[in-house]
């Protein structure tokens, strides 16, 4: 029996439309599986990028180190106080060294001009301790606990050996009204800060390089017995001021006024801060976390105390214009009169002795007359309460005084062009004319 044609076209057409159907159904399932597939990237990035958000601290970028997040972390504000405070303070001691350098040539009083180089070195001191600040903000790791160990006691001696030398000098000046020279102030200044360079090497090398204990490895009593150096200096200043106060030169009295200030400030500064750091953080229980903002905080308003109470004075008395010791009072009419031009030298006149010379013998004969009459006018009275003849001798006419008589001044004989004036016709006395 043979098939019917039409029938089998019909299976034909219901084969292919069958394909078709697989084959879009086919094409639109790989689509949704493309579909799924293709968010999977995406969503693990955002979620990477959520992850990092959530391990870095607010206001901190991404890509930033975990040793510097307590420079922007706005969680733990103090660090970004502390950060502003001594950025600020280096910047405004970066400003004095750069008034000072510029001025230098314009100091002419050799006293203030002396101590420029202890100056420049004190400012360099106090710039290292506002950098500093930053080693005791950002976290601790080997490198920076030994630059934390070693700086620390270093730049507080460079700053308290300068004030010592301040205070000597200024001890001199008050006393004796000369300074030492420039470099006895640099190499004293030098030398008592080499004393603790030497202390905080030799601990380091003790305990880092012998001992081979991390550098971090440090209880807070080592860390303030390492700076008894620098205590002592502390205590010498603050003795040595007490003297600049004592002195017969009062001008150079103010600088060691501000040396003491600046000390008072300092002592009161170590013994808060020791206190804190030895007793006060174990005592509110806060241990390690408030250490290292206790010593930012110590650098930070060290550094503010040695530019305000020191740097800035000192460099405001150096730049002054020197003074006069004993400058002329032409209002002083205690004083002889300074005659300012030699009219005898430069015009060749006669000398005022010579010419009253003359005047001077006529008044003494004058004078002489006058006792004689005086001393028969006497007579006479004498005689005539004894009852006896008056004598005929002491009839004579007095002279004129010595103010009737006519003296010409130096003005009057230039004016006169060079002689000798005679008297006008309405002299009645000494008048000058």
């Amino acid at each position: 029996m043979w098939p019917d044609p039409e029938k089998t076209d019909l299976r034909k057409e219901i084969k292919g439309l069958s394909e078709t159907k697989k084959r879009t159904f086919l094409v639109s399932e790989r689509k949704m599986r493309t579909h799924q597939v293709f968010p999977l990237p995406l969503l693990l990035v955002i979620a990477s990028v959520a992850s990092e958000n959530a391990s870095t601290s607010r206001g901190c970028g991404l890509d930033l180190l975990p040793q510097y997040v307590s420079l922007c972390d706005l969680d733990a504000i103090w660090g970004i106080v502390v950060e502003a405070v001594a950025g600020a303070g280096a910047l405004i001691t970066l400003l004095l060294m750069l008034i000072l350098l510029v001025r230098l040539p314009f100091i002419k009083d050799k006293e203030r001009k002396r101590p420029v180089c202890l100056h420049f070195l004190f400012l360099l001191g106090t710039l290292g301790l506002f950098g500093l600040t930053f080693a005791f903000i950002i976290q601790m790791d080997e490198t920076i606990c030994s630059i934390r160990r070693f700086l620390w006691g270093v730049l507080f001696a460079l700053c308290f050996s300068c004030l010592l030398s301040q205070a000597w000098r200024v001890r001199r000046l008050v006393r004796q009204g000369t300074s030492p020279a420039s470099w006895q102030l640099v190499s004293l200044a030098l030398c008592l800060m080499l004393v603790q360079v030497i202390i905080a090497t030799e601990w380091l090398v003790l305990t880092v390089l012998r001992d081979t204990k991390p550098a971090c490895a440090y209880e807070p009593m080592d860390f303030v017995m390492a700076l008894i150096y620098d205590m002592v200096l502390l205590a010498i200043t603050l003795a040595q001021s007490l003297f600049t106060l004592c002195g017969k030169f009062k001008r150079w009295k103010v600088n060691g006024a501000f040396i003491l200030l600046t000390t008072f400030l300092s002592v009161l500064i170590w013994v808060v801060w020791m206190t804190m750091y030895l007793f006060g953080n174990s005592l509110l229980k806060q241990g390690d976390a408030w250490s290292d903002p206790t010593l930012a905080i110590t650098l930070a308003a060290s550094g503010w105390v040695f530019v305000i109470f020191h740097a800035i004075p000192e460099i405001h008395y150096t730049l002054l214009p020197p003074l006069q010791e004993n400058p002329p009072n032409y209002f002083d009419t205690s004083q002889p009169r300074m005659r300012e031009t030699a009219f005898e030298e430069e015009m060749h006149l006669p000398r005022a002795y010579m010419e009253n010379k003359a005047f001077s013998m006529d008044e003494h004969n004058a004078a002489l007359r006058s006792a004689v009459g005086f001393s028969n006018g006497s007579l006479e009275q004498r005689s005539s309460s004894l009852g006896k003849k008056p004598s005929s001798l002491g009839s004579r006419p007095s002279a004129p005084f010595r103010s009737n008589v006519y003296q010409p001044t130096e003005m009057a004989v230039v004016l006169n062009g060079g002689t000798i004036p005679t008297a006008p016709p309405s002299h009645t006395g000494r008048h000058h004319w």
